[in-house]
């Protein structure tokens, strides 16, 4: 027998140090692990003689944090306390870059420079360059422990070596003479150099990079928080003939529970007592509420609509189809955490090889016996070139660029593993309510018979005016200024009557209202509604005679066809996918142009399509709104999430699209796809400048001074060229 953990691992800081949490887990006898960089998680199953505790020691014997996730179910009060990393690394951002702008401006600006100004910088740099640093300082001491190196061994020697360079110089050295005050001074002389400046820029530029992917990454495991937040946190039972309120954790299946109107059902459960329609447009998609009665199945999350409901709990925590949800959505995030950042794929091959040129650059001048401080110089000279602060910059500017002027045009990217998903999307996949249509039913065509459009839709807003239905709403939004009603009764699932200046009127089902008045319903009218099958039809009668329908619908937004048709432009096949009725989602096909439909499907389902098509070699963008939406939206390669839906919607998907306006759709795939290329180009000239500079260096061409100076211009270069994202446009 096994047992499954799910861990929340900190620390982790790149994609080798999930791997070697993996080895570690794996390493235990019986257990299998799984950890996912992207959410900072580890799914484990483990054999009945390996414990929680077991697993999370081996895990800080490793050299990381991990606590056992909460778990679909659980209070609140249960989970672990949650230090805020976050808020710990923008602080030390923020104090490390107040610390180096005095010591960067003091070590350029030889204006600025006054007597024995160098000690003042020390005093500046110091805290920057141990304390700032850490971060990076602590991952290159654990990957060492592993054998292993990542950027953070490169940046972490090559601040230790700057500075350290620099203390050697001002307290062995000449550097710190009082007659020394300029850099420019020393390199004519041939006296001693500080590079204080350069410790403490590239650790504040290196920081930036990092909390920025801290803040992507943390928000990439959002998406199960916000579905799990969707159920109820309390529940009524029904306990020895009388209602208690208790947590929803106290509830056990086989109980009774009560669901009031505007209520959230608490789970999963079989209604026993009560009629009322229920809102699931989180699961299926649907718009039009669903009537329940006794032996109808209910489901967690879902919204009571009517009437009040007695429910039998069917399944609790874990089993319930909610908790099934938020396991959906972690499994299809967890295809995302192989993809590496393309620094952290070459520094695999870069840190060593910079390394080994180090020390043979060391070496071999002491060989050539050209002096230790020679030597020395040329050694340092490569390590600082080599310092990724161009690397640094080139992501988070890039990515603050784009983002800054996609937020402008109403598009919120997450990161800058999203921008790389976009670049070969070839098809979008377009949930319907919500997204294509405006995800509200809307009053469409009034067809009276025997008295006026007005007078019908008049009085049957008024009759409808008392009602909670969501149809009803509709009604009453249409028509504007609405009469009273007197007499007022609902009949759940049925429609509602009432008594409107002095007649007796009914609202509702075709059946109903028929049987009530005694009469067919005119046929003329029977075949126009036939003709509309996505709408819902509410038949009206007073005074023994049916006076006419009102069908209501849920419509096409404004601009959705012209939004499709410039997805085409760019290339990509548009696919309408929906848990809605099929000529529902035909004729909104129809209407949009789109010729691909998908639909009657639930959440499972979405994801199975998204997947079917990915299988097929396409590269798939998926934007939807709802819950029933979210896995779909993580299992894509890009998943496009509109402002206007859901919380879990929107933590699921990489991209948000404020407002709802889904021609952003297409300014959202074509801003991510120049964003990547303005990284990609950074990159290339950052990795490009560091190889064409490194035997320049080792050869003593490039003193430490002149290397940081290169190393500034290259930053500039890779700030500039991602500047000019702010001037995207359609």
């Amino acid at each position: 027998m096994s047992t499954s953990y799910d861990l929340d691992v900190s620390g982790m800081t790149c994609a080798s140090c999930a791997a070697r949490v993996e080895k570690k887990l794996n390493r235990l006898d019986g257990v299998t692990a799984s950890v996912n960089f992207a959410t900072e998680k580890a799914h484990v199953e483990a054999p009945d003689g390996v414990s929680a505790d077991d697993l999370v020691q081996t895990v800080e014997r490793t050299g990381y944090g991990a606590t056992v996730a909460r778990r679909p179910g659980d209070d609140d009060t249960a989970a672990p306390a949650d230090v805020d990393e976050g808020a710990a690394a923008r602080r030390r951002l923020v104090v490390s870059a107040l610390l180096a702008v005095p010591v960067v401006v003091l070590s350029m600006v030889p204006a600025l420079q006054f007597e024995s100004w160098q000690w003042l910088v020390l005093t500046l740099a110091a805290p920057v360059a141990v304390w700032g640093a850490w971060p990076f300082h602590r991952a290159a001491v654990l990957a060492a422990r592993h054998g292993s190196s990542s950027m953070d061994t490169l940046v972490s020697i090559g601040v230790v070596a700057a500075f350290g360079w620099s203390l050697w110089a001002l307290f062995v050295g000449d550097a710190g003479e009082p007659g020394m005050t300029m850099h420019w001074t020393w390199f004519a002389s041939g006296q001693h150099e500080i590079y204080l400046e350069v410790a403490s820029a590239v650790t504040v530029f290196l920081l930036l990079g990092r909390t920025l992917e801290d803040r992507a990454r943390r928000e990439a495991g959002a998406a199960v928080a916000a579905l799990l937040d969707l159920g109820a946190k309390e529940v009524a039972v029904v306990r020895d003939g009388t209602t208690v309120t208790v947590p929803l954790s106290a509830l056990r299946v086989g109980e009774h529970f009560v669901v009031r109107p505007g209520e959230k059902v608490a789970t999963d459960g079989v209604v026993v007592e009560g009629v009322s329609a229920v809102d699931e447009s989180m699961l299926t998609g649907e718009s039009v509420p669903v009537e329940v009665t006794a032996g109808s199945d209910v489901t967690g999350g879902t919204v009571n609509a009517g009437g009040r409901l007695v429910v039998r709990a069917a399944a609790v925590g874990e089993d319930t189809r909610l908790a099934g949800l938020a396991r959906l959505v972690e499994q299809a995030q967890s295809g995302k955490a192989d993809v590496q950042r393309l620094a952290d794929r070459v520094s695999s091959v870069f840190v060593p090889v910079v390394l080994v040129l180090a020390a043979a650059t060391l070496v071999a001048w002491l060989l050539l016996g050209l002096g230790a401080t020679g030597a020395f110089t040329a050694a340092v000279a490569v390590l600082i070139i080599a310092c990724p602060c161009a690397l640094g910059l080139a992501t988070p500017t890039a990515l603050l660029a784009g983002t800054g002027r996609g937020a402008q045009l109403g598009i919120l990217v997450k990161g800058p593993q999203v921008l790389e998903s976009a670049r070969g999307v070839d098809t979008v996949v377009l949930d319907k309510t919500g997204t294509v249509t405006r995800g509200e039913m809307t009053l469409g065509r009034v067809l009276a018979s025997g008295v006026t459009e007005a007078d019908l839709l008049a009085t049957t807003a008024a009759v409808e005016s008392a009602s909670e239905h969501p149809v009803a709403a509709a009604v009453v939004r249409g028509a504007g200024p609405v009469g009273s009603v007197a007499d007022f009764a609902s009949e759940p699932g049925r429609g509602v009557r009432g008594r409107v200046d002095g007649r007796d009127v009914v609202a509702g089902r075709g059946t109903w209202v028929a049987d009530l008045v005694g009469r067919d319903l005119p046929p003329d009218l029977v075949a126009a509604v036939d003709a509309e099958p996505t709408a819902t039809p509410v038949w009206v009668a007073w005074d023994g005679e049916v006076r006419g329908v009102l069908l209501v619908s849920d419509v096409v937004k404004d601009g959705a066809a012209a939004a499709v048709g410039r997805l085409r432009a760019l290339g990509l096949t548009p696919v309408l996918l929906t848990g809605d009725r099929r000529s529902v989602a035909e004729r909104v096909a129809s209407d949009v142009g789109i010729d691909e439909v998908v639909a009657e499907v639930l959440p499972q389902g979405k994801v199975d399509v998204v997947r079917r098509l990915q299988a097929q070699g396409r590269v798939v963008a998926m934007v939807g709104d709802g819950v029933n939406d979210a896995a779909a939206l993580a299992a894509s390669d890009l998943g496009i999430a509109m402002g206007t839906g859901t919380d879990a919607a929107i933590e699921a998907s990489d991209l948000t699209i404020a407002g709802g306006d889904l021609a952003l759709v297409a300014d959202a795939v074509e801003l991510s796809r120049t964003t990547l290329r303005t990284i990609r180009q950074n990159l290339v000239w950052a990795f490009g400048y560091n190889v064409a500079a490194l035997p320049l260096a080792a050869a003593g061409l490039l003193n430490p001074l002149v290397a940081g100076a290169a190393m500034a211009l290259s930053s500039v270069f890779v700030v500039t060229n991602s500047l000019r994202l702010r001037t995207f446009s359609r």
